[in-house]
């Protein structure tokens, strides 16, 4: 799935990086986490901003070995680190949004990191559990394993969860989640039969979500295949056979997940349910778990819109909202908006628009901005721009990206025309106006009767007009009109 979610459609940007978390025995005896970047470019250089992370703990996962509270009791403190990921520079993994999926123990396991994320006052934007099905705990009885897992819940600090199970299978079946987004599969025939006769169905439905990031026919998660069969029969009419369900509500796929459409038919629930309702974040239905222990160590960025039009001209007054969480309710976090034109905030091309002081909320509140700020015709360029906001305490520091793409036309104020001149020839003026501002020079001889003689657009503030068929004329006048 991680291979094929940078060739999603929805995808911004062309490149981005891959590793590996994975277990290892240090020069000590001890087992620690370690990491392997995969492939893909620097993160900080990357223009998508988007970092997978494969998490592999096989050796782990036989049962009897470990269960879930301690792999992500292993795994939280690496994406807490600021060394963890050299490559970084110094940053945490937990400083950009998060994004959880697990399939059947790994339901379990991504929910547990989601709680221990939760202690420190980390929120996690997404949770997506594929079948998940912990052992020994959620009213199942797995007699042949010794471990007892993490129950599978979603928790205050998540921000939209979603899950997708089944429960036409045996022996293994998942489970709904209260406060998720919850997609009941019913027909899962094909795909994994032929390779893992016994409880096939449970391989589908993480079969079923690849098949939602990589909608081509055939499609393969090189284990099994989704064939034109499984496009008709797996997903519902309004799911566009994978095209508008599952990954589709992922911030890469940008899906509206506070929509009230109920994808598998009514009364099976609304793509809201899934979003956290807690508090007044934007219409969300989803309850959610307490979190046993939040110490509010970390800021966090909620949502981040653009109100009103996403067209504006530079120089015009434009408008955000954002929705934040600071658990330490004795002190003020920096916030800070951004011009960016990709979608990374390490790789150093963004623009300051502003700058404020938030006050702390507590773990028990979230509140919300409007910000209003001028962009500067002088030091911005027209264009389309991703727009980002960064909090910190000066500790941590977390950041978040508007949805919607910003563009930026030129200032509407009106250009100036200076004589530098008026003995040489030719006749020369300067302009002043706005990058991008496309000029249309005019002349005439009695200010009633005017003459287009060059249309141009401005690199810069400055610019310079050489009339050399001013000496022809006794007098002449000259304005610079803003082109439509």
């Amino acid at each position: 799935m991680a291979d094929k979610m940078p060739q999603s459609p929805h995808f911004q940007g062309t490149n981005f990086t891959c590793y590996e978390m994975r277990f290892i025995t240090n020069a000590q005896g001890k087992v620690v986490i370690a990491q392997t970047k995969l492939g893909g470019v620097n993160p900080t250089n990357s223009d998508s901003g988007e970092i997978f992370i494969k998490l592999n703990w096989s050796q782990f996962s036989d049962g009897y070995s470990s269960n879930t509270t301690q792999i992500a009791t292993a795994v939280v403190p690496a994406l807490l680190q600021t060394n963890f990921i050299p490559e970084l520079g110094g940053k945490p993994l937990v400083e950009l949004p998060l994004h959880l999926v697990g399939h059947s123990r790994g339901g379990s396991l991504v929910c547990e990191i989601t709680r221990l994320l939760g202690a420190q006052g980390v929120w996690v934007d997404q949770l997506t559990t594929l079948d998940p099905h912990p052992l020994n705990n959620d009213g199942f009885n797995d007699f042949f394993f010794s471990v007892v897992d993490a129950s599978a819940l979603a928790y205050v600090n998540v921000l939209f969860a979603d899950n997708y199970y089944q429960s036409i299978s045996s022996p293994i079946k998942g489970e709904a989640i209260a406060g998720a987004y919850n997609r009941r599969l019913t027909s899962l025939s094909g795909g994994y039969a032929q390779s893992t006769p016994v409880g096939y169905q449970h391989s589908n439905v993480h079969l079923w979500y690849h098949g939602t990031i990589d909608t081509n026919t055939p499609a393969s998660d090189n284990q099994a295949s989704i064939t034109t069969t499984e496009r008709q029969a797996w997903w519902a009419p309004s799911e566009n056979q994978g095209g508008v369900t599952g990954f589709y509500y992922t911030l890469i796929g940008g899906g509206n997940r506070l929509g009230t459409n109920e994808p598998a038919g009514a009364g099976t629930g609304q793509i809201r349910a899934g979003y956290n309702g807690v508090w007044n974040l934007g219409g969300g239905l989803g309850s959610r778990r307490s979190l046993p222990s939040n110490n509010g160590t970390w800021p966090n960025l909620l949502r981040l819109n653009i109100l009103g039009t996403a067209q504006v001209h530079l120089g015009e007054t434009n408008t955000f909202r954002v929705y934040w969480q600071s658990g330490q309710d004795s002190s003020n976090a920096d916030l800070r908006l951004y011009l960016d034109t990709d979608a990374n905030p390490y790789n150093a091309n963004q623009t300051q628009i502003t700058q404020l002081s938030l006050p702390g909320t507590g773990t028990n509140a979230v509140s919300t901005i409007d910000v209003s700020a001028a962009l500067n015709p002088v030091t911005t360029l027209p264009g389309t721009y991703s727009v980002y906001a960064r909090i910190s305490d000066g500790l941590h520091t977390r950041y978040l990206y508007a949805p919607e793409p910003l563009i930026l036309n030129p200032s509407l104020q009106p250009p100036r025309l200076t004589p530098l001149t008026a003995t040489t020839n030719p006749f020369q003026l300067s302009i002043s106006g706005f990058p991008g501002q496309k000029l249309i020079i005019q002349s005439s001889t009695n200010c009633l009767n005017w003459t287009s003689l060059i249309t141009n657009t401005l690199a810069g503030t400055n610019g310079t007009f050489l009339d050399a068929a001013a000496s022809s004329y006794s007098r002449r006048f000259y304005r610079a009109l803003l082109s439509p």
